[in-house]
C-alpha cells in the first residue's frame, strides 16, 4: 500500500517489516512481539479496516483523518490517542510548515499516521537504531524516540526565528525607511511566531500527561528519558514566549523611530519653509507700487538684498544649532 510501512519487532528486535495490515494481528499473537504501522495520508477506508482489526475507538479515528487537530492526548479504554505537530521553517518568509502526526498507542502496537511527507520517519530509526539496549522497552521507548525528534525540530525553528529577528533589530535603526515588502514580511513572521508557540505550549502539557504513572504504556525506567523531552519543550516554549515579547519590543521600537523620523522630517521642512517666508515676505513689501524709503532709489535695492540674505542666514544658523537642518 503506497505511503505505508510495517514492522514487527520481538525483545527490541525487528524480525518483519512490509507484510500488509491484515497480518498484523497474527504479529500481535506472539507473546513478546509489538508493531509499528506508519500511514501517510490514508485513505477512510484503509484506517477504518485497522481500526477494526486492533479496536481503535472511533472517536480516534475522525481525529486521524481529520485536519487540524492541537496537540493533545486523548485516554480510551484500549489505547491512547496523540496528536502532534512536526514543524519547519525552511526559510524567512513566514512561511512554517506543519505536519501533523497522530499516533495511536497501546502496549503492543504503536500507529502512526502523518497527514503529509513534510516529516520523514528516517529519523525516528536512526533513533531507534542509536540505543540498542533501550529497544527492549517496546512501544513506550520508540515514542520517546518519535517525540525526540519532533521536539529536536522546534529548536531549529527557534533558532531560525533569533536569527530573523536579530537581523530585524538591527534593521530598524537603519536609516533607510523600510520597504512594503519588507514589511509584509515581517508581519509573516510575526504571525507564523504565534502559530508555533500554539503548537508548543499544548505539546508541554502532552508529554507532561504522558509521564503520568498510570500510563503503563511508559515503563517507569523511561521517564527520565521522556523527562528530558519535557524540558526541552519546556525551553522551547519559553524561547518562543520570549521572541514574542521581543518582537512586541521591535515593534514598539519601529513605531517610535517612524514618529522621531516623521518630527525630523517635519523640523526640516518648517525650517527652510520659514527661510523661504523671509525673501518671499521682502520682496512682497519691496514689490508694492506705492512710494516707500528707499522707492526708486539704488541703495532701496542693496538695502532689502541685504536684509534678505542676512535674515535668511541668521534663521540657518539658528536651525543649525538646533538640528532641525
Amino acid at each position: 500500500m503506497v505511503g505505508t510501512s510495517t514492522r514487527a519487532y520481538e525483545g527490541g528486535r525487528l524480525y518483519a517489516e512490509g507484510f500488509p495490515m491484515g497480518e498484523v494481528s497474527e504479529h500481535l499473537a506472539r507473546p513478546e512481539a509489538f508493531v509499528w504501522v506508519d500511514l501517510l495520508d490514508p485513505t477512510k477506508e484503509e484506517l477504518d479496516a485497522l481500526a477494526g482489526e486492533l479496536g481503535l475507538h472511533e472517536l480516534a479515528v475522525e481525529d486521524a483523518l481529520g485536519p487540524h487537530q492541537r496537540p493533545k492526548l486523548d485516554h480510551y479504554d484500549t489505547h491512547l490517542f496523540l496528536a502532534s505537530h512536526a514543524v519547519r521553517l525552511p526559510d524567512a518568509q513566514g512561511d512554517l510548515a506543519d505536519t501533523e502526526v497522530d499516533a495511536f498507542i497501546h502496549e503492543r502496537y504503536l500507529i502512526t499516521v502523518r497527514k503529509d511527507a513534510g516529516f520523514s520517519m528516517d529519523a525516528v530509526l536512526q533513533r531507534w537504531d542509536r540505543s540498542p539496549d533501550l529497544r527492549g522497552k517496546g512501544v513506550g521507548f520508540l515514542l520517546y524516540c518519535l517525540l525526540d525528534v519532533i521536539v529536536d525540530g522546534y529548536f531549529d525553528v527557534v533558532q531560525a526565528f533569533d536569527e530573523f529577528y536579530d537581523e530585524v533589530s538591527e534593521g530598524i535603526f537603519a536609516d533607510n525607511p523600510l520597504e512594503p515588502a519588507e514589511q509584509r514580511r515581517w508581519f509573516e513572521m510575526r504571525q507564523a511566531l504565534v502559530r508555533f508557540h500554539r503548537l508548543v505550549v499544548p505539546t508541554r502539557e502532552t508529554v507532561s500527561a504522558l509521564m503520568r504513572r498510570e500510563h503503563s504504556v511508559v515503563p517507569e525506567d523511561l521517564f527520565p528519558y521522556f523527562q528530558d523531552v519535557y524540558d526541552h519543550v519546556l525551553r522551547v516554549s519559553e524561547s518562543s514566549e520570549a521572541l514574542r515579547d521581543l518582537v512586541s519590543s521591535i515593534v514598539e521600537a519601529n513605531l517610535s523611530l517612524r514618529d522621531y523620523r516623521q518630527n525630523q522630517i517635519m523640523k526640516q521642512v518648517t525650517s527652510w519653509a520659514a527661510i523661504i517666508a523671509v525673501p518671499t515676505l521682502i520682496t512682497g513689501f519691496y514689490g508694492m507700487n506705492v512710494p516707500y524709503p528707499g522707492f526708486g532709489e539704488a541703495w532701496g535695492a542693496w538695502f532689502s538684498g541685504g536684509l534678505t540674505i542676512g535674515l535668511s542666514a541668521a534663521l540657518y544658523v539658528v536651525f543649525r544649532r538646533k538640528s532641525w537642518l
